[in-house]
């Protein structure tokens, strides 16, 4: 029997049965490439460019809480850590998004990084993206909240330093009354009185002229100002107190130096530095003024010979109501804002304050400012200042 037709049978057949296994193949290999997306999925399209462009936290997570993109503010923020949410308050508005399907906005104070040792306040926004993806956005608070508590410890402070002053002048009030028969009690008295009142008069000009260098336009009226006429001012508001005490105000250096800003202000700052090196120098003692000026920058620099200032202090010199020596600060009056008044200046003047001390060698407080170069004649009226 001739079987010569099985032979194209034969090749039909192969050819159906290798078309079915390549398609086999090509649904397995389809059906795979879901299964890597589901398993490892893409963030959506579009949402790297947006997270990257964000200067806030931004975090997208995957259906298990997996992070697949964040934000370099998420990272310094320490919201992200090995490629997990990090705080447990994160993921319960996760969930609850997940389970609710509404967008959540909340405050959280947290720790900041895997070690907890500082904190950061967010404002954190959590919404889905997609049908399987969760966007978190975070926004810094954290200079918000420092600033309300320096305000609230700013008004405590000055409610504290007031009471002293008003306390001894209603005090005083009332023993005069009572001594108005003894002429010599009374003037002794009035003048305890005259005392605390001019010191609770200088409080409180300081504390308004501390509120007027933080606004934004302080420096409206700026000109170019002659760095030799608010020093020879500021020694001469200081001459009374030094010549009291025996101290000798000298000064020298570069002459001629000028810098743009106000020349009220720079004085009030050289002087502030000039009564604060007098107040706690030995009596019979020597404060220097010195300037120099080189790189385009004017340094003036106030050394005294007194007690020195405490390595732990020296940070906090600058801060409103700090004192190194308390007592010594309220037998002379001092209100401890002087200080923080001539950091606001200089930092208005868009320079920077700087201060050496050794315990029993004295201090040296710097005022580094940028020199006015090429510029034309002085042009503010010292005198109008005093």
């Amino acid at each position: 029997m001739d079987q010569a037709w099985l032979v194209p049978v034969a090749i039909a057949f192969g050819f159906l049965l290798g078309a079915g296994s390549a398609a086999a193949i090509v649904a397995a290999h389809r059906r795979g490439q879901r299964a890597v997306a589901v398993v490892t999925p893409t963030v959506p399209e579009g949402a790297d460019e947006v997270i990257d462009s964000l200067e806030s936290a931004g975090i997208v997570l995957d259906a298990s809480n997996n992070v697949l993109k964040a934000s370099t503010g998420a990272l310094a923020f320490g919201l992200v850590w090995n490629q997990a949410l990090m705080h447990p308050e994160l993921v319960a508005l996760v969930d609850q998004v997940r389970r609710d399907g509404e967008p959540i906005g909340k405050e959280l104070h947290l720790s900041r990084g895997p070690f907890g040792e500082a904190s950061i306040y967010v404002f954190v926004r959590v919404a889905r993206l997609g049908t399987r993806f969760v966007l978190v956005l975070a926004e810094d608070r954290t200079e918000s909240y420092r600033l309300e508590e320096v305000r609230r410890d700013f008004v405590a402070n000055v409610s504290h330093e007031l009471k002293t002053p008003i306390g001894a002048v209603s005090l005083l009030a009332e023993a005069l009354e009572q001594a108005s028969n003894e002429p010599d009690e009374v003037k002794r008295f009035a003048k305890r009185l005259s005392i605390e009142a001019e010191r609770l008069a200088r409080t409180t000009h300081e504390i308004i002229e501390l509120s007027r260098l933080q606004a934004s336009d302080v420096l409206q009226e700026a000109a170019v100002v002659d760095i030799d006429a608010v020093i020879a001012q500021a020694v001469d508001r200081n001459r009374v107190a030094a010549e009291k005490h025996g101290i000798a105000l000298v000064s020298g250096g570069d002459a001629g130096t000028e810098v743009f800003g106000d020349a009220g202000m720079l004085v009030t700052a050289v002087h502030n530095l000039v009564a604060n090196a007098i107040q706690y120098s030995p009596d019979n003692s020597r404060v220097g003024i010195g300037v120099s000026h080189a790189d385009g920058v004017v340094e003036i620099a106030v050394t005294d010979q007194g007690v020195g200032i405490p390595e732990a202090e020296r940070e906090r010199v600058f801060e409103r109501f700090f004192r190194v020596d308390s007592a010594r600060s309220r037998n002379t009056g001092g209100t401890g804002l002087g200080l923080a008044i001539v950091k606001h200046v200089v930092q208005n003047h868009g320079g920077d304050v700087r201060v050496w001390s050794h315990a029993g060698s004295g201090s040296t407080f710097t005022i580094r400012l940028p020199e006015a170069v090429n510029t034309p004649a002085v042009a503010t009226t010292l005198g109008a200042t005093t």
